[in-house]
C-alpha cells in the first residue's frame, strides 16, 4: 500500500512538472508581444534565439560551455558562427535606433524564412529558442518595412520587399566637374611614363574593366588582383577588393602612385605635367579656387565616376512592375538566386558592394584552387591584420556582370557558368544542376543596364565587339 501511494505521488509530481514545462515551453515558443515596436520584437528574438551565443566576437556562452565534450562542441559552433557572420552590428543598430545594413537584414530574413537557425542541438537545450512560423513572419515583416523606409523611392510597388533595388541615378552632378573628370580619367599623364590612364584598366566600352585576369601597368608590370568595374561603383560602401578606400576620390588617388599601375612618384609630379596644359589650368581655375591639387584632381574624377550608373536593365523594369520584362527562365533564375542565399550578400542597388564576406564560407576555396597564396588573397586582412578578415573581400556588384569577365578577385573563372557553379559550391555548399546554372545565368544577363540611354555592351568606338 505504501509503495502504491509512493508511486502515485511520483506520478503526480511528474505530471505537475510536465504541466509546468509545457506551459513554460508554450510561453517561450510564443513570439514577443505585438504591443512592442517591430524593432524591439526583432531584438528580443535575436537575444532569445541564441544568435548572440555564436555570431559575435564575445559570445554569451551557455553554462555547459566549460563541460568536457559538450563544451568543445559549443566552442566550435561559436567560432564557426562568428566566422560566418557577426550579428553585433545589426544588434547594436536595433538597440540604438540606427539604420541596419541591408546585408544584415537580408541574412536574418533568409534564416527566418528557411527556419534553419538556431540548430536543433541548441534549441533542445534552450527551450523556446527555435524559429516558429510566427517568429519568421515578424522577421519578414520587419525586413519589408525596413526596405520601404530605407530606400523610400516608391519605385517598386508590390515588389517593395525584394532585396534588390532599381538604380536611381544621382541628380546632383556638377556637369562641368564631371567633364573635367572625364578628361582626367582618360589622361595618360597621370602615369610616370605617360602610357597608362584610368581607362586603360577600366574601359568604358568594356563593361568598366579590361577583361584581363590582371591588368597591365607601366612598362608591362602586372597587378595581382582582378580590376573591378567602375560602373555603379558609386553605390559601393568602400572601394577596392580590400576596402582600403572609403570614397571614389580616395580610390582615384591610389593607382597614380601605385608602383605597378601608374607608378608616378608623387602628385606633385602629376600636377607639374597637368599645369603645362592650358585647358587644365583654365578649367581648374574656374572650378576650384585652389587650382590643380591632388584633392581637386581626385574630386573631378570622382564627380565623373558618379555619372557611371547603368539604370533601366530588364530586371529594373521588372522591379518597377513590368511583368513582361523577364521570361519564365529568368524569373526562375532569380528565384534560385534567392533560394541559394545569393541575395543575402548581393543586395541593394548594385547587388553587392555593401559588405565584406568570406571567400570559401562553406568549403575551402583556396585549398581547392591549388595556386600559391598571394598577398591579394588575404583580402581585408591586408588592411586590418585581424585574422577573421583573412580571405574576406568586399562583395562585388553584379550589375553588367555578363560584360566583366573574368570573375572573382583572382580572375580565375572565365565564364558566368563557372562563376555561378563555384559560388554555389563554396559559399552555399550547393551543387547546382546545369539547368539551374543556365537559369541563374539568364537572370544575371538581365542586370545589364543603360549608360546615357544606350545599353551597355563590349563594343568599342569602331563598332568592334570585344569577344569573350
Amino acid at each position: 500500500m505504501k509503495n502504491l501511494k509512493r508511486r502515485q505521488k511520483i506520478w503526480i509530481a511528474l505530471l505537475a512538472i510536465a504541466v509546468v514545462l509545457a506551459v513554460v515551453y508554450r510561453i517561450t515558443l510564443s513570439p514577443p508581444s505585438d504591443e512592442l515596436p517591430t524593432e524591439a520584437r526583432v531584438t528580443e528574438m535575436l537575444e532569445d534565439g541564441g544568435c548572440l551565443s555564436c555570431h559575435t566576437a564575445n559570445p554569451d556562452l551557455p553554462f555547459y560551455a566549460t563541460w568536457p565534450v559538450a563544451g568543445d562542441l559549443v566552442q566550435k559552433d561559436a567560432a564557426e558562427g562568428y566566422r560566418a557572420y557577426d550579428i553585433t552590428p545589426l544588434y547594436e543598430a536595433l538597440k540604438s535606433g540606427a539604420t541596419p545594413n541591408p546585408v544584415d537584414v537580408a541574412k536574418v530574413e533568409k534564416v527566418a524564412i528557411d527556419r534553419r537557425m538556431p540548430e536543433a542541438k541548441y534549441y533542445l537545450m534552450h527551450w523556446g529558442s527555435q524559429m516558429t512560423e510566427a517568429k519568421a513572419d515578424i522577421f519578414v515583416e520587419w525586413a519589408r518595412a525596413y526596405r520601404t523606409a530605407y530606400y523610400g523611392d516608391g519605385l517598386t510597388g508590390d515588389r517593395e520587399g525584394e532585396p534588390i533595388r532599381p538604380i536611381v541615378s544621382p541628380t546632383d552632378i556638377d556637369e562641368r566637374k564631371a567633364r573635367l573628370g572625364f578628361d582626367l580619367y582618360h589622361d595618360t599623364r597621370l602615369s610616370v611614363d605617360n602610357t597608362i590612364s584610368c581607362a586603360s584598366c577600366h574601359g568604358l566600352n568594356t563593361g568598366g574593366v579590361d577583361n584581363h585576369q590582371y591588368s597591365d601597368g607601366v612598362e608591362g608590370r602586372m597587378g595581382g588582383v582582378n580590376a573591378p568595374t567602375v560602373y555603379n561603383a558609386v553605390y559601393n560602401f568602400v572601394q577596392f577588393w580590400d576596402g582600403r578606400a572609403r570614397t571614389l576620390a580616395e580610390q582615384a588617388a591610389g593607382p597614380p602612385l601605385n608602383p605597378v599601375e601608374m607608378a608616378s612618384t608623387s602628385f606633385d609630379e602629376i600636377i607639374a605635367k597637368l599645369s603645362e596644359d592650358k585647358h587644365y589650368v583654365e578649367e581648374f581655375a574656374a572650378l576650384y579656387p585652389e587650382g590643380i591639387t591632388e584633392a581637386t584632381i581626385t574630386n573631378a574624377i570622382e564627380e565623373f565616376e558618379r555619372t557611371l550608373t547603368t539604370p533601366n536593365s530588364q530586371f529594373d523594369k521588372w522591379l518597377r512592375g513590368d511583368n513582361e520584362a523577364l521570361t519564365a527562365e529568368e524569373l526562375n533564375g532569380y528565384a534560385l538566386f534567392k533560394e541559394h542565399n545569393c541575395a543575402t550578400c548581393h543586395v541593394g542597388i548594385n547587388l553587392g558592394g555593401e559588405s565584406y564576406e568570406l571567400m570559401g564560407l562553406r568549403r575551402h576555396y583556396f585549398e581547392d584552387r591549388g595556386l600559391e597564396l598571394t598577398e591579394e588573397d588575404n583580402g581585408r586582412y591586408k588592411q586590418t591584420q585581424d585574422e577573421r578578415d583573412r580571405h574576406r573581400f568586399k562583395v562585388p556588384g553584379l550589375r553588367n556582370i555578363e560584360l566583366t569577365w573574368p570573375y572573382y578577385h583572382d580572375g580565375t573563372r572565365l565564364t558566368m557558368e563557372e562563376a555561378v557553379r563555384d559560388m554555389a559550391r563554396y559559399q552555399s555548399d550547393v551543387e547546382l544542376t546545369d539547368g539551374e546554372i543556365a537559369d541563374i545565368v539568364a537572370f544575371l544577363r538581365t542586370l545589364t543596364g543603360e549608360h546615357n540611354g544606350v545599353k551597355l555592351s563590349n563594343v568599342n568606338e569602331y563598332g568592334v565587339v570585344h569577344e569573350h
